[in-house]
């Protein structure tokens, strides 16, 4: 059985990979061409603008789509991110299923691997997924065609969707565009490298413990991780079905942020929640963006450390740079010390793989790669407790590292009761957390590094697994997290310090640091993450331009990567 497995593991990877190959090759001639003035001309249009264009019969759905088609197969050959090819299909859709009155008329859009696309596998990376295309679209794509918009393509990620990298068997590797040493992040990995370099102007991709923002902070885009039930959810593939402990949150991703705010707000008002039960029926609520778009002075707290990674040279400046900026044009910002990061952490960690990892990896074939970092929870998971309880004393009193030590301890399948007392403590956390920003920091707004480090090198969430804080923390919150691209990795500013000893670190610090190098990391993309509260999308998207504006004044914004 498991020879037998392994052999179709491989057959299937190599169709997959042929399917793909093979339809790049036989594309119409159009997508071969080099891009005209006129393509380039539409690249360099925001989404409103096009929609008008094509509303006004000034430019065609497929002159659109085929731009991108060029640039998204060329983003393709640098970086790998591509899955699934759907040009040829998409000119039929535009011409035939697509509503050219709505909001996103003509506009193409990339799609995370997992969701739903009629005549289309969901493989989400792994091979026993293959050759089972669905018969209609899912909510999300049956939503976005309504609205005129044009899915075109969808992208890599990694099989476990548990990794800051994507990659699988079934699509190979996806690298970073501004470096391919580097991961371009996960789990939507390979929606971020195809934004960052020009092929796509918005996507939609899902985030459990930061899946649409850490990849935005690692390859130089724009996201937001919206709250639950503000964003469509039903027509998706997971490899974690029926795990609601921290819910996976389908999510805007986006070139510019002028291009989020406008696919956010077009797609909320068009009420998602007829198509999707889990949406809830709140209608964009205009007077909150423009209240904070208006608002003259913010209170802004800065999280500068989650209390277990602190962060690298890199991302402590470009969070520095984001509170200048902001002082500058006279709001009040101050540091803030919220209750434990850690303790989130802890309890996200817990629910997140209470089943011990069994659902993912009943997905697995024989012989089947798996993500370094998923492999290491597992790998804890299994072991003899026994095994793990002396490890774990070794860790806590002999290396005297609790935080790594309280990790592991716990680190097993809980059952029924053992899951009802960490889903009341998340809950009691939550209030906590509430309360503490009501009633002692009362801040409008916060800003925290999204990661730790920079992108990692290929494989490093083998050591760089538990180092998800910064964002998971927001996942257990259901708070609206966005990232916006501040910097790049500078090797002369960000070096780190002459007395930095990674010995001295916790577990969890060491596994981070280990792979930070401001040298070889130069250039790389570094982000800012803007924190509000639960379902205040209106009001994140409205700060992160007021943000955006302010460092236009004082720094300067981010400089996107160039479409050749």
């Amino acid at each position: 059985m498991g020879i037998s497995a392994y052999w179709q593991h491989k057959r299937d990877c190599e169709r997959k990979q042929s399917e793909r190959a093979s339809k790049i090759a036989t594309l119409p001639q159009p997508y071969l061409l080099p891009l005209s003035p006129q393509e380039r001309t539409i690249l360099g249009k925001p989404i409103q603008e096009l929609v008008q264009d094509v509303q006004k019969q000034i430019t065609s759905p497929v002159d659109i789509l085929r731009a991108y088609g060029k640039v998204t197969i060329e983003a393709h050959k640098k970086t790998n991110c591509v899955t699934e090819i759907l040009f040829p299909e998409a000119e039929e859709w535009a011409e035939k299923e697509i509503d050219l009155k709505g909001p996103l008329a003509g506009i193409p859009v990339s799609l995370k691997d997992s969701i739903q696309v009629k005549g289309f596998d969901i493989t989400v990376g792994f091979s026993c997924n293959s050759g089972k295309p669905y018969d209609e679209d899912g909510p999300m794509v049956k939503l976005l065609k309504e609205a005129g918009a044009v899915p075109f393509v969808k992208t890599n990620l990694p099989t476990t969707l548990l990794s800051f990298e994507s990659t699988n068997d079934v699509w190979g590797r996806c690298t970073n565009p501004h470096n391919d040493k580097y991961s371009p992040g996960g789990s939507t990995g390979g929606e971020s490298a195809l934004l960052a370099f020009g092929g796509s102007r918005i996507g939609i991709g899902s985030d459990v413990a930061g899946s649409v923002r850490v990849p935005a902070h690692f390859s130089g885009c724009y996201s937001l991780r919206c709250s639950t039930g503000r964003w469509p959810k039903m027509g998706m593939n997971t490899s974690m079905p029926g795990q609601e402990a921290i819910p996976s949150v389908f999510s805007p991703m986006a070139r510019t942020l002028n291009d989020l705010t406008y696919f956010t707000r077009s797609l909320i008002q068009m009420k998602p929640w007829r198509y999707d039960y889990t949406v809830h029926p709140l209608a964009w609520r205009e007077g909150i963006e423009t209240e904070y778009k208006e608002k003259k002075k913010f209170r802004v707290g800065v999280l500068r450390t989650d209390g277990v990674v602190d962060p690298a040279p890199a991302c402590a400046r470009a969070l520095d740079k984001v509170a200048t900026a902001l002082a500058a044009e006279g709001h009040e910002v101050y540091d803030v010390t919220p209750p434990s990061p850690y303790e989130a952490l802890y309890l996200a960690s817990q629910l997140l793989l209470s089943d011990g990892g069994k659902t993912f990896m009943s997905f697995f074939r024989s012989g089947e790669w798996n993500d370094p970092g998923a492999a290491q929870m597992v790998f804890y998971m299994n072991l003899p407790r026994p095994i793990k309880y002396a490890y774990y004393l070794w860790v806590k009193y002999v290396k005297r590292d609790d935080i790594w030590a309280r990790l592991l301890r716990d680190w097993h399948p809980k059952n029924a009761h053992e899951y009802w007392q960490l889903a009341g403590r998340r809950e009691a956390y939550k209030n906590k957390f509430f309360n503490w920003w009501s009633d002692e920091a009362k801040m409008d707004f916060m800003i925290t590094p999204p990661n730790a480090t920079p992108a990692v090198p290929h494989d490093g969430m083998h050591d760089a697994v538990s180092s998800c804080g910064y964002t998971f923390l927001f996942n257990l919150l259901d708070y609206t997290a966005g990232i916006i691209p501040v910097t790049h990795v500078d090797a002369a500013l960000d070096q780190l310090p002459a007395a930095f000893n990674i010995k001295k670190l916790n577990g969890v610090a060491r596994g981070a640091y280990k792979h930070y190098d401001a040298t070889k990391m130069a250039g790389l993309p570094v982000g800012v993450q803007v924190v509000g509260r639960r379902l205040e999308e209106e009001k994140v998207l409205a700060v992160m331009e007021r943000i955006e504006d302010a460092l236009d004044k004082h720094g300067g914004r981010y400089d996107l990567l160039e479409v050749d």
